[in-house]
């Protein structure tokens, strides 16, 4: 209570241990953010000095200044703080040349600011020192200074402001001749870092701020013992904010318990980024792969693989006790709000002996986000069957719990389900595709309706902008005072084909005929009709095929978060269909080794020119007319992977989608990542699996023409 009433009768809090959460974006504000005008003056006394470095006729030649440093990076800390000015000299011609006459230049340099002193007018304090062969200059207004380290320095980028291929190994060759220490040359990258942290919003930039005052506050606390740098600081909170949210608008509390329960992970923590360099150059997948498998806690800055942040345990450790002091402080502990779920470490460099503990520890949901599922789905079926139609001609048959709550396969980041949803209104399949608008559109007016209607804030839904004229499926979140956050639905209405049809034969025959008499009609357009099917085929399997079907998805994820700029990649359900066909083919297995069964899938994934894979548990051969749309099917460009629950959908897609890219990152990972190690550093072998699924295999009685035509297949184009 002392700490409300301190703040509310204006007392500036002394520690942010004091501040409460709620006022943790307002403290940011007014306590760490420096002013405007103060900001001002500085960025004009800064831009004067480079202007006059840049224009002086006295050598040396300064053809750049870059802006580094927390001053650089636009996380400057209100009252005192740092930065750097990385001077690029035209006589510095490779990074080995930094290492020599760095004491004439820096005199000449100190020249040249006494000079831009004296001549021109600066509207802050300009004040300068030399000390151990250093250079610095500190500009100060009457609230606010910045001290900056002058560092010469040979400019690596090309003219685009981009390394090329060839910077980083010219940065490992230099190191190795001049025996210099990792990072050392990092300063020729300050624009990159410069770049790096300018594209994201403020309040991440907000959030850091907030962690660096912690940390200085750490520092105070623990005098001469060090602690981690705050850079390895600022990169932690860069990281834990692009893989557990990416909106520009967030909770500063949940951003900040993230990045405390990440320190508390210390010993786990390896953070890297692949924006400036990656994995493709040999030289620099060995400097990379040589860091991350160094002893933990590792962070990589993005600009330089050389440069490793401290991964000293002992000052580590120093700050995950401060973290911890922090989270179970009453001014964090009693705010309402989850953390993001963020992993500390990467899968990449998981030994494949240890993926089972992964899985386990990071992708299986919790008890609590089943538990939270379950009541939102219960919250939204409940509306669905007695509130939504109950004044219309329209009646809901049943909802179907879809996706991957439905089958048993959710992974825990991310709370959402899929709903599809059977109305009598659906009466075939053409109505489906013509009313389906309809329904969609009434259900979003009822929960709209609903939501102003209830009290105490029961219920609370907020629509997800569709980009589509007549969308085939309902998105929004769901907030509700019987749930911890919130829940992102997928609502499908569709016609319920199983049991308005008839048989399985006969209800395949009625798709067949409706896919082949409308050609515009794309293969899987119907696939929600037999959303049971396809829940059944996944929901039976084995509990650790499950959690394989887990890993290979968040794979996937990890991929497609690195790939979405470069095209459209194949459906996450191709991958899962791959992935039980993997195990089925080679193992069979309740009990299996999970590195074996990744390792497979990948596998497949750079051999999908060949991959032709289906099932005949829910429609087979012996039908005629199934059998001739089959025969069609399979024979499309590869690959060709069959829904097992609806034969018009084939999710391998031939052309359609961006099988090459996939395949890139999937024979990338498997010659570089630690998955495919076993406990002694040896490699574990994968199943033998062929890529081509023949009638004889899935258990199908067919006929001698259809083994034929595989046969030939096979023949003419696989080999």
């Amino acid at each position: 209570m002392g700490n409300w009433l301190s703040w509310l009768s204006g007392a500036c809090p002394k520690t942010v241990y004091s501040v409460p959460a709620q006022k943790l974006d307002e403290y940011i504000q007014t306590s760490l953010r420096p002013t405007e005008d103060c900001q001002r003056q500085i960025d004009e006394a800064v831009d004067t000095i480079c202007a006059a470095l840049q224009e002086a006729t006295e050598p040396p030649t300064v053809t750049d200044v870059a802006k580094g440093g927390s001053y650089g990076r636009k996380t400057v800390l209100k009252g005192n703080s740092d930065g750097t000015l990385v001077i690029f000299i035209s006589d510095l011609e490779k990074f080995q040349d930094q290492k020599e006459n760095q004491h004439e230049i820096l005199d000449k340099i100190w020249e040249q600011l006494r000079a831009c002193q004296l001549e021109r007018k600066l509207t802050v304090k300009m004040e300068m020192q030399r000390s151990n062969g250093d250079l610095t200059v500190r500009l100060s207004t009457r609230w606010q200074s910045v001290t900056f380290d002058v560092l010469p320095a040979f400019d690596a980028l090309d003219l685009s402001g981009k390394p090329s291929p060839s910077t980083y190994r010219d940065l490992k060759r230099a190191l190795d001749q001049t025996k210099a220490s990792p990072g050392e040359f990092s300063v020729c990258f300050t624009k990159l870092q410069e770049d790096f942290f300018n594209k994201h919003p403020r309040k991440l930039k907000d959030l850091i701020l907030l962690v660096k005052a912690w940390h200085r506050q750490c520092q105070k606390l623990w005098g001469d013992q060090s602690l981690p740098p705050s850079y390895a600081l600022e990169l932690l909170t860069v990281y834990a904010w692009e893989e557990g949210c990416r909106e520009e608008d967030f909770d500063i509390v949940q951003g900040l318990r993230t990045v405390l329960e990440l320190i508390e992970q210390q010993e786990q923590l390896c953070v890297y980024w692949t924006v400036n360099y990656n994995f493709e150059d040999e030289t620099v997948r060995n400097v990379m792969l040589n860091q991350i498998r160094s002893s933990r806690p590792v962070i990589l800055d993005p600009t330089d693989p050389t440069n490793m942040m401290s991964n000293d345990e002992t000052c580590w450790r120093l700050l995950k006790a401060e973290a911890q002091n922090w989270l179970s402080s009453l001014s964090l502990s009693g705010s309402p709000g989850p953390s993001w779920n963020v992993l500390p470490a990467p899968i990449h460099e998981t030994p494949g002996h240890l993926l089972d503990k992964f899985i386990k520890d990071f992708l299986q949901p919790t008890k609590k986000v089943n538990i939270q599922i379950k009541a939102a789905v219960g919250i939204i079926s409940k509306f669905l069957k007695e509130i939504c139609f109950r004044h219309s001609a329209t009646k809901v048959q049943k909802p179907i719990k879809a996706g991957s709550s439905g089958k048993g396969t959710a992974l825990r980041t991310g709370s959402d389900a899929d709903l599809v949803v059977f109305v009598d209104s659906l009466t075939s399949f053409p109505s489906q595709k013509t009313e389906r608008y309809n329904v969609i559109k009434e259900i979003k007016h009822q929960l709209e309706a609903h939501q102003q209607q209830v009290t105490d804030q029961d219920v609370e839904v907020t629509f997800e902008i569709s980009k589509w004229e007549a969308p085939r499926v309902l998105s929004f979140s769901l907030k509700s005072k019987h749930l911890n956050g919130s829940v992102d639905f997928d609502v499908l209405p569709a016609f319920n084909a199983l049991e308005k049809l008839g048989p399985l034969w006969k209800v395949y025959t009625k798709l067949i005929a409706q896919y082949e008499q409308h050609s515009d009609t794309p293969g899987g357009e119907f696939s929600a009709c037999f959303t049971e099917l396809q829940r059944d085929f996944v929901s039976s399997r084995p509990t650790k095929l499950k959690n394989l079907l887990r890993l290979v998805k968040h794979w996937y994820k990890q991929c497609e978060r690195r790939l979405k700029k470069k095209g459209s990649l194949p459906p996450k359900y191709a991958l899962e269909l791959l992935t039980i066909y993997a195990w089925e083919q080679g193992s069979g297995a309740t009990s299996f080794d999970t590195t074996q069964g990744f390792r497979t899938v990948l596998e497949l994934v750079t051999r999908y020119q060949q991959l032709c894979v289906f099932w005949t548990v829910n429609y087979n051969f012996e039908n005629e007319t199934v059998r001739n749309f089959l025969l069609k099917q399979l024979q499309r460009p590869r690959p060709v992977i069959l829904d097992p629950a609806d034969p018009t959908g084939d999710v391998g897609g031939g052309n359609r989608w961006c099988w090459h890219h996939l395949a890139n990152e999937a024979a990338e990972w498997l010659s570089s990542s630690l998955c495919f190690k076993d406990g002694t550093g040896g490699p574990v072998p994968s199943w033998k699996v062929p890529t081509v699924q023949t009638p004889g295999s899935c258990g199908a009685g067919v006929g001698p023409v259809i083994n034929e035509m595989f046969s030939s297949r096979r023949r003419g184009i696989l080999d």
